[in-house]
């Protein structure tokens, strides 16, 4: 992964229905919620300010980015976002079982593409409680702009086979747009690839 990540500065946050995100995660009271390669936070200051009461980790390999997300999160005054500069794929600086939920927003096709999936998803099984759920948003997979090329996207399908060996099973999928998709993932007890 590269200080500047593939689509640095893009966010997919304004191509989803919030509301339909937001009802699907089922976030809950005093939740840890870690958003993986959150670029300048949409996708973090949202959840955020719509609960003052969970705590977000925010972490990202883009310092631009990360800076940013400071600053708008200062001028909210949301003191329950926490930023980090970290490359997910070797060490997201968080405690083990600490998190109720990752986040993973328009980002695991270009860990793949980057081929740092797999070092992310260990460290994304690490840091999860055993309880803990993966939430995934990804662009269908449709030859229409936005997102990135079609070749690289990952239809459902593809990611159940990407996240399976880590523990992951499906939970809940539904659409979020024209463009987007969500699914949701349980761990199975203790599955973690080394």
């Amino acid at each position: 992964m590269t200080a500047k990540p593939i689509a640095a500065g893009k966010s997919s946050f304004d191509l989803v229905d919030a509301k339909k995100l937001f009802n699907a995660l089922d976030i809950g009271a005093e939740a840890v919620i870690l958003d993986v390669a959150c670029g300048r936070g949409a996708y973090a200051l949202a959840l955020a300010s719509r609960r003052p009461d969970i705590t977000v980790h925010a972490v990202d390999l883009w310092r631009e980015g990360l800076d940013l997300l400071r600053q708008a999160a200062a001028e909210r005054e949301l003191a329950n976002i926490h930023v980090h500069c970290a490359d997910i794929s070797r060490k997201i600086p968080i405690d083990d079982q600490s998190v109720n939920i990752c986040l993973a927003a328009t980002v695991l096709h270009d860990l793949v593409v980057d081929g740092t999936d797999q070092g992310a998803l260990r460290e994304v099984c690490r840091v999860l409680k055993p309880d803990g759920r993966l939430a995934v948003v990804e662009f269908k997979k449709i030859s229409a702009p936005p997102g990135p090329p079609t070749a690289i996207r990952l239809d459902r399908h593809e990611l159940d086979a990407l996240l399976r060996p880590h523990g992951f099973r499906p939970h809940h999928k539904e659409d979020l747009g024209k463009y987007l998709y969500f699914a949701l993932y349980a761990r199975s007890a203790a599955v973690c690839v080394p």
